[in-house]
């Protein structure tokens, strides 16, 4: 449907002496189109049409009622459904399941605000960059927010992963000067790998550094950012104050910037919700939180792998050796920053630079030595102990030493003149 300008636009061409043809190239429209508004005595208007019933419809009721029980995913009520006859597709079924869970959760939200150290909240943003060469590439800002006194902590990754997850949070603990009680995310795979009726299942390796620095993990409702806006708020303030027109080079830079930007701009500002500098309520949280521990959670990468019996072991396709003291043992890997460390309990046995590439094969000639050394020293062992065990058998050939005496000697023995045992 065109406007009504559009319209009035047509008509005065039309009075101007303008074709039907020229008319509709100047607009873009087929000729057709034209004639019949320029026929028609009224504006245009929107013809509503008659709406088709929705195949889902049917089952709405039977869908309110199953979420009314549990929090059930998608996946689970259309597999439900299915087998109550319902013939549509799952994408459907999933919004319908979303926008009833996001009713749920919005009459359940109330806002609120946190006491000094109580509560922090976690996001993900997402910037572009625009390469020289016209590709686009993302890069990740790591947010992280103290709820009382909005005081904000963030830098710029590369890759969104478990590691560099758990390095963010020891970062951003250095510079808040403190851990708060829990910390609130939303249901990232990093924290959250499932739901069990309704209740997450957290991330076992995640779980093993939040207990490492005494803070609890909470889990947002799912299809409910509104309740992250501490932190949903302040990711969109670093869009629009730090990165607008900001000349990316490199993420080491950007991220030098940033930290210079919330020293002297983000955290000095009055905030909107509190109305008082960040950086005063800043200082006033400080002594609720929980001290930093002794030492840093170690964010390696852990994998396990058996020796084989050439003293090796494979990780992402390439070799590495061992001690040879170690074959047939289960080894851990501590993958970090392109390092691999190799352990047995808490003795490191080896410790390697990642190559490039794949198929490759790293090795250590010092482990080959001191298998040909133990070699050595095995088989000489083995020789003086087998010296000992056949003492008095062997006179260091196969035949066996006896007694050598002249027949005269026997002939006494047959006529039975000596006794046999003497």
């Amino acid at each position: 449907m065109i406007s009504k300008e559009v319209f009035m636009d047509m008509i005065a061409l039309q009075r101007n002496g303008c074709s039907v043809r020229k008319i509709a190239r100047t607009f873009g429209i087929h000729r057709n189109t034209v004639k019949r508004h320029l026929e028609s005595e009224t504006f245009p208007q929107y013809r509503k049409q008659k709406r088709r019933p929705s195949i889902l419809e049917p089952y709405c009721p039977m869908i309110r009622d199953f979420l009314e029980e549990d929090d059930y995913q998608a996946t689970w009520i259309f597999d439900r459904l299915r087998k109550a006859g319902y013939p549509g597709g799952y994408g459907i079924v999933r919004d319908y399941v979303r926008s009833i869970k996001e009713q749920k959760t919005r009459l359940a939200y109330i806002r609120f605000e946190t006491q000094p150290g109580r509560q922090a909240q976690f996001d993900w943003g997402d910037f572009q960059v625009a390469e020289p060469s016209g590709r686009t590439t993302t890069i990740f800002a790591f947010v992280l927010v103290l709820g009382y006194s909005r005081t904000l902590y963030a830098e710029f990754m590369g890759r969104c992963t478990l590691e560099s997850f758990m390095d963010g949070h020891i970062r951003a603990f250095r510079y808040l000067q403190g851990i708060p009680a829990e910390i609130l995310y939303d249901n990232m795979k990093h924290v959250v790998t499932g739901r069990d009726q309704g209740r997450p299942i957290f991330n076992t390796e995640y779980l093993h550094f939040a207990r490492h620095y005494g803070f609890q993990s909470l889990a947002a409702p799912p299809y409910s950012p509104w309740v992250k806006g501490k932190v949903e708020r302040p990711i969109d303030y670093i869009r629009e104050r730090f990165w607008r027109g900001y000349s990316f080079s490199s993420i080491e830079k950007a991220n030098e910037d940033l930290l210079e930007w919330l020293n002297d701009t983000a955290n000095r500002r009055v905030h909107g919700t509190h109305h008082r500098p960040v950086q005063e309520r800043w200082h006033e949280e400080i002594p609720h939180l929980r001290r930093l521990p002794a030492t840093d959670y170690d964010t390696s990468l852990k994998v396990f792998r058996k020796v084989y019996r050439d003293c090796r072991i494979s990780y992402n396709t390439n070799l590495y050796d061992v001690p040879h003291r170690f074959v047939g043992k289960r080894v851990m890997l501590k993958v970090k920053n392109g390092v691999i460390r190799i352990y047995h309990d808490q003795d490191l046995l080896a410790e390697y630079i990642e190559p490039q590439g794949k198929h490759n094969l790293v090795r250590n000639p010092r482990f080959y030595e001191e298998l040909r050394r133990d070699k050595e020293q095995l088989g000489r062992k083995y020789g003086k102990a087998k010296g000992k065990a056949t003492r008095g058998l062997s006179v260091g050939s196969l035949w066996v030493g006896v007694a050598a005496r002249s027949l005269t000697e026997y002939e006494k023995y047959a006529q039975g003149g000596v006794s046999w045992n003497s």
